[in-house]
């Protein structure tokens, strides 16, 4: 996958923090220290990984080449098995979706801490 535009768009979301918590070849975005997207920078059955609401999560994983994600769906998350199975547009705003819905379940302390002033 071309990670590099998911990069810059998560990096672009307030507090966003990047690493590589499992192998060098992860990018792990989080806020608050809670993960919200993964993209795999080599080929692999997932390029990229991220939260949605339950309704979401019915909706994307009956598109072709969008699963449930591995180790995570319980907790409705996606994986899409190449780049193009949506729309750049339609990433964006999905891993803008999974950015705000992990926000939320922020403890109140971290959100009121990360708001802005």
């Amino acid at each position: 996958m071309n990670a590099e535009w998911v990069r810059r768009f998560c990096l672009s979301l307030p507090h966003t923090t990047e690493s590589s918590p499992w192998d060098p070849d992860d990018l792990v975005f989080k806020v608050g220290g809670k993960m919200y997207a993964a993209v795999v920078l080599v080929p692999a059955k997932v390029c990229l990984s991220f939260k949605c609401t339950l309704e979401e999560f019915a909706g994307l994983t009956e598109l072709p080449g969008i699963i449930p994600a591995p180790y995570s769906a319980r907790y409705y998350w996606v994986a899409l098995e190449r780049e193009d199975a949506l729309p750049p547009a339609e990433i964006k705003r999905l891993l803008r979706k999974s950015y705000d819905l992990v926000f939320e379940k922020l403890p109140k302390k971290t959100r009121t801490a990360l708001a802005p002033p």
